[in-house]
């Protein structure tokens, strides 16, 4: 198996010891996710709360950049160390609600009501896409799961590109974040990449639970798809706001 998802890749149920009892269930998996989010929505409030009280982006930016760096580094632990996901996969979940959650606000302060869309948005290509997958009508063959690694990979290189050329020039690659025909066309292409990759993690889990993975797999199955639906809801959140500002 293989998805663009780094947290769930080809290797990620490789050389796991197999057992007869405490397997990971779809079902579990879906109740892991379930408190995940919770857990975020948590962190996300609190975050929240302090920028619509403060209305300063300084108040937030603290939070903001330490929820980031510190998901980030919890997310290489977990993917390392796949036996601590029942503790990373939470303590992830809140660092990253706490990063979105004055990232959020930012956004509704300058262009309201986004973030009601946004998180419409992501759940609705959530349950769009498991109907879809679970129904047949996407189905998950080898050239499918090829040009979405393989879009994701090249999402991936632009990012970095961008980011280079802005820390050493002062300027990123400006037309894919700016809110005219390209910029737009850009953020729409990322989104739609996305929420492909749930497809992905979607089958993914399936598969692990088929093979019989150790239970502590069900958090990180919910860990693989906290980081896609995270991802997902910045860029909805980007493209909203590139429309908007139209």
């Amino acid at each position: 198996m293989r998805t663009a998802n780094p947290a769930l890749n080809k290797k990620t149920f490789e050389a796991l010891p197999r057992t007869n009892d405490e397997v990971m269930t779809i079902n579990g998996t879906v109740n892991k996710t379930a408190i995940s989010l919770v857990i975020l929505l948590v962190g996300a409030l609190y975050t929240w709360k302090i920028f619509t009280e403060t209305m300063s982006v300084e108040a937030i930016y603290p939070w903001l950049i330490g929820g980031f760096i510190g998901g980030f580094i919890v997310a290489l632990i977990t993917i390392f160390k796949k036996t601590l996901a029942p503790i990373t996969t939470p303590i992830y979940a809140l660092l990253e609600g706490v990063a979105l959650g004055g990232l959020s606000a930012w956004f509704e302060s300058i262009y309201p009501g986004i973030v009601v869309q946004a998180v419409t948005l992501t759940f609705g290509v959530l349950f769009a896409l498991l109907f879809a997958y679970r129904s047949g009508l996407i189905k998950v063959t080898k050239n499918f799961r090829l040009g979405v690694v393989a879009a994701t990979g090249g999402i991936a290189l632009v990012y970095l590109i961008s980011w280079l050329m802005n820390m050493f020039t002062g300027a990123g690659i400006g037309m894919i974040h700016e809110s005219g025909i390209m910029g737009i066309g850009f953020s729409l292409f990322v989104v739609v990449i996305a929420a492909l990759n749930l497809v992905l993690d979607f089958d993914f889990i399936e598969t692990g639970a088929e093979q019989g993975a150790p239970k502590y797999m069900e958090w990180y199955g919910a860990f693989g798809l906290i980081v896609t639906l995270v991802w997902l809801y910045i860029e909805i959140l980007r493209l909203l706001s590139k429309l908007r500002s139209r």
